[in-house]
């Protein structure tokens, strides 16, 4: 998911993909930001790979994922098992819905 950031009027969001958006029209209700369940589990399964493939090269794959996730600069990512590629297939804001759906356990 991608904002049109801009000077003025409340950004209007772009829809990529298949996921659900309410408008930003009323700033007194709260959008609401879907993914898919499958996309979930795809993530997952991503993630893990690169998580190796970054433990393997002998980084700290908890660190370096934190500073793809914070700067989203994927040379944070090594090219070992074409784990930078892999990373770049995964939009950040389904990353962040992930991971924060599985440190809270729902």
């Amino acid at each position: 998911m991608r904002f049109c950031l801009q000077k003025g009027p409340i950004p209007m969001p772009m829809q990529t993909d298949n996921r659900e958006f309410q408008s930003f029209s009323d700033k007194s209700k709260t959008i609401t930001f879907t993914v898919p369940d499958d996309r979930e589990d795809e993530t997952r399964r991503t993630l893990i790979t690169i998580y190796e493939a970054l433990r393997e090269k002998g980084y700290n794959p908890i660190n370096q994922l934190v500073g793809y996730i914070l700067s989203e600069d994927p040379t944070y990512i090594t090219n070992y098992k074409n784990a930078r590629s892999l990373i770049r297939r995964i939009d950040r804001d389904e990353l962040l819905n992930v991971l924060v759906r599985n440190y809270l356990g729902v």
